[in-house]
């Protein structure tokens, strides 16, 4: 494995700053949508697909990008991945109406699919033995740093400059990561041809259509009692789609999803317990947006809207970092157990403070709101990796980012249906049941085991 000539310090750079972006582009565009919605004319069914695009095209497309990974090299799939986010960034930034931005948002899905898999591989390829563990852990804590600080640098470029500035810089910022990885980046050549596995289009093409169609089945759920056709037709196509996967997958010698990982003793509550917390985030960050920029709502701008997040941010931050050491010393049951009660009993407060206006007392619950989330967002992927034999650590690093990829798009799709029956309180009442459902899983999880090192 040889490098450029700039060395591995430019491609850990380089990977990191791909990957802050493209973290700061994922909660940025929260505290715009408000802004882009009355710009290009969105109705609420576009505001949730203007996330959900992102994440269902991420989230079925992730094992495509590990696949691509290992078959022309981590180089240069990070560059590709990473030019294909930023031609995507430029689609929305001169998107004039909604076809043009959801089609944007699902072209940066499948940016975001190619790049995460392979800068860190790309990372982990480049990086001296001695000197891995800690640029692996500098790319994580720059994906951490990009996701707590995307609101409020999401509401200062749409407050002071436009939304649109948002994806202009963004593209910009990984456009110049791409050029970096492309000088400095490890060339490792495809792999040979005899030791390449056969991809599995139909199984990947039937776990798309499987996802997608399960979001549209839970959308229909509002319409269930005069249009019961828009519940039982995609939730129709997404059983079937399913079946045939599970069908075909079962047979194949090198399947795209070994379910035997789901037997593994850990696997399963950890991979709960992740997709729950992405449950909760990303449709906190959309409503609170939503709701605190009406002006019936707290009337705020988009940059007060963000600066009001920031508790939640710096709680985020702050225990996403800590959440290890907490585990270490306490094992992981503990840690993780504690933060989701602390979700449960803070989601509620929120919902008061926001509803009695009560700024000050909204902000304190936003901190510990985003602490309690924090904790199994850090340690629950990487114990699900933990569990799992090293030579199917690839595979298991996609299914982890695929669940918890679209249990986001789920959950902002279950926000959206209680946001439009009582605004943003009926939200954290979401939030507080999923954390449950977080808990019931955690208690499943082995007593008294630190956490691994390393990351989805």
């Amino acid at each position: 494995m040889t490098a450029g000539p700039a060395g591995p310090r430019l491609v850990v750079l380089s990977c990191c700053l791909g990957i802050l972006a493209i973290g700061i582009n994922g909660t940025a565009i929260m505290t715009a949508l408000p802004t882009m919605r009355r710009d290009l004319a969105l109705d609420a069914g576009h505001l949730a697909w203007a996330v959900n695009a992102y994440l269902v095209a991420a989230a079925a497309c992730v094992m495509l990008g590990g696949a691509v990974t290992d078959r022309i090299g981590a180089a240069r799939a990070s560059v590709a991945g990473l030019l294909l986010f930023a031609l995507a960034s430029v689609v929305i930034a001169l998107a004039r109406d909604a076809d043009m931005l959801l089609a944007g948002r699902a072209l940066q899905g499948l940016g975001a699919a190619l790049s995460i898999p392979s800068t860190l591989a790309a990372i982990s390829t480049a990086s001296p033995p001695e000197r891995r563990a800690a640029a692996i852990g500098a790319w994580g804590g720059a994906l951490m740093l990009g996701f707590s600080i995307g609101p409020l640098i999401g509401g200062i470029l749409t407050h002071l400059t436009g939304w649109r500035v948002i994806f202009w810089a963004d593209g910009a910022a990984i456009l110049l990561a791409a050029f970096g990885l492309w000088f400095a980046g490890p060339r490792r050549p495809a792999l040979p041809a005899t030791k390449r596995h056969r991809f599995d289009g139909v199984g990947f093409v039937s776990l798309a259509v499987a996802m997608v169609a399960t979001i549209f089945a839970l959308q229909g759920l509002t319409h269930v009692g005069r249009a019961p056709v828009r519940l039982a037709v995609p939730l129709g196509i997404a059983l079937l789609a399913f079946a045939l996967f599970v069908r075909r997958e079962r047979r194949r010698p090198d399947p795209l999803v070994d379910f035997g990982l789901f037997a593994t003793r850990g696997f399963r509550p950890a991979l709960i317990i992740a997709t729950t917390a992405m449950v909760c985030i990303l449709p906190l960050l959309l409503f609170f947006n939503l709701d605190a920029q009406r002006p019936d709502g707290l009337g705020l701008s988009a940059i007060a809207a963000g600066a009001l997040l920031l508790p939640m941010s710096t709680g985020l931050l702050a225990f996403a970092l800590l959440a290890p050491r907490l585990a270490a010393r306490f094992g992981v049951r503990r840690p993780i157990g504690a933060a989701l009660v602390l979700v449960a009993v803070a989601a509620p407060g929120v919902a008061w403070a926001f509803e009695a206006r009560a700024l000050p007392l909204l902000g304190f619950g936003l901190f510990w709101l985003g602490a309690g989330l924090a904790v199994p967002y850090a340690i629950a992927p990487r114990l699900a990796l933990a569990e799992i034999p090293g030579p199917q650590a690839g595979q298991g690093s996609g299914i982890v980012n695929s669940c918890t990829l679209l249990g986001g798009s789920i959950g902002v799709t279950l926000g959206a249906m209680a946001f439009g029956e009582d605004g943003f309180s009926r939200v954290m009442v979401l939030l507080a049941g999923a954390a449950l459902i977080g808990l019931l899983a955690a208690a499943r999880l082995p007593p008294a085991r630190p956490a691994r090192t390393g990351r989805p």
